[in-house]
């Protein structure tokens, strides 16, 4: 489906019906790494469920870049795909690394309309010097597996996986890797250098009393894990979990935990709207 906004072309996938939860992907990725871990969780619950998996522009199939320069321009084009798509209906939001800084922008608007927010490996600090990380950690490497991949493959997954084997290089390939070739390089440049937005949206949200998550990689060594600590005390009702056995990537390779958490975050929504 596509949603234009100005002469930006927003490509988004929707599946289900019922209450809206707006997906919002990793930068330079597309809608696949949130339909790859998420629809699972979907899938096995009775509640109906609009699942909206959109793709930022200049990733994924959205196009028409010209005029978004910063991050403020993105959250100004989620809003407004937001008003045209779900309109003033109540809706959740699973937002992943840098999506999870775009929910927070989104909340920082819309907080009366937003009834629960989950933030998986969620980008805290724009300026990656100022990230703490801890150092890259591999828990498992199978010696044997990898020496099949190519010297590319190889490196660009040992340099974000901490659990290196066939399964997790399979949903890396299909759910992460696939989709960052799509993406516009120039365009991911340009937004890199007004990364942060022009306002400290943690200073706007003063409290956030919906269900909510925080779902860190002990291991992530991209955005981390104790810089959302900070973030997670104006959210009242949240829930704050730090994964071992996890990196950046946590949604594949601790998938049993990532579920049941998403699970019983998606409980204490239902709970609390009855």
């Amino acid at each position: 489906m596509k949603c234009l906004i100005g002469e930006t072309t927003v490509h988004y996938v929707v599946i289900g019906s019922g209450q809206p939860v707006l997906m919002l992907h990793g930068f330079s990725l597309d809608h696949r790494v949130m339909t790859g871990c998420l629809e699972p969780v979907f899938v096995q619950r009775s509640e109906n469920w609009k699942r909206i998996y959109v793709d930022f522009p200049g990733m994924g199939k959205s196009v028409g870049t010209n005029h978004i320069h910063s991050s403020d321009d993105m959250l100004d084009v989620m809003l407004e795909f937001i008003d045209q798509v779900i309109g003033d209906t109540p809706f959740l939001i699973a937002g992943l690394s840098y999506g999870g800084y775009i929910a927070r922008g989104i909340i920082a608007k819309r907080s009366e309309q937003v009834i629960g927010v989950a933030f998986i490996s969620p980008m805290i600090i724009p300026d990656s010097h100022k990230r703490t990380l801890p150092d890259h950690h591999v828990i498992y490497r199978d010696e044997n597996f990898l020496t099949q991949l190519s010297e590319a493959e190889r490196e660009i997954f040992c340099t974000y996986a901490v659990v290196q084997d066939r399964e997790n290089w399979q949903r890396f390939q299909t759910e992460i890797l696939d989709g960052s070739t799509l993406a516009i390089p120039s365009f991911l440049e340009k937004i890199r250098k007004q990364y942060a937005f022009s306002d400290d949206v943690d200073v706007l949200i003063t409290a956030f009393s919906k269900p909510s998550l925080f779902l860190m990689g002990r291991q992530d060594g991209m955005t981390g894990f104790q810089d959302a600590w900070h973030v997670f005390q104006r959210f009242t009702r949240a829930t704050f979990a730090v994964l071992d056995r996890a990196g950046h990537n946590l949604q594949l390779e601790q998938p049993r935990l990532f579920q049941e958490m998403v699970d019983e975050w998606l409980d204490r929504t239902v709970e609390s709207q009855s």
